[in-house]
C-alpha cells in the first residue's frame, strides 16, 4: 500500500494537470477579436462582407438538420432523400428554362420569317 505522502503528491500532481492544463490553454488561446485584428485590412473587409452570408448559410444548415432529425428516418437517409429531391427540382428547372429558351428562339424565327 502506498504511503500517504506518495498518494497526496500523486493527487496534487493530477489536480495540477487536470485543472492547470485546460486553464493554460484557455489563457494562451486568442479570442476571435484578437485573431480578426491580426488579419490584413483586405481580409478584414472581405470577412465583414461575407459574414452575413456565412451566418445565413449556417442557420439554413442547422434548420435542415433539425428537420432531418424530426423525421423517422436516420439523419443520413433523410439528407440523402432531400438531396435527391433537390436534384430532381434543379433538373426540372433546367428543362423548363431550356424549353422557354427554345420557345423564344422559335418566336424570333417566326418574326424574322414574317418580316422578310
Amino acid at each position: 500500500m502506498p504511503r500517504l505522502g506518495t498518494s497526496l503528491k500523486m493527487l496534487g500532481v493530477g489536480a495540477v494537470l487536470c485543472i492547470g492544463g485546460p486553464a493554460l490553454v484557455q489563457y494562451l488561446r486568442p479570442t476571435e477579436e484578437e485573431l480578426f485584428k491580426r488579419f490584413n485590412p483586405e481580409l478584414q473587409k472581405r470577412n465583414l462582407e461575407t459574414r452575413e452570408k456565412r451566418q445565413q448559410d449556417f442557420d439554413d444548415f442547422v434548420m435542415r438538420l433539425k428537420s432531418y432529425a424530426k423525421s423517422d428516418k436516420s439523419i443520413w437517409l433523410a439528407m440523402k432523400d432531400s438531396e435527391a429531391t433537390n436534384k430532381k427540382q434543379a433538373k426540372l428547372q433546367r428543362q423548363a428554362e431550356k424549353g422557354e429558351a427554345e420557345r423564344q428562339k422559335e418566336q424570333i424565327r417566326k418574326e424574322l420569317a414574317e418580316g422578310s
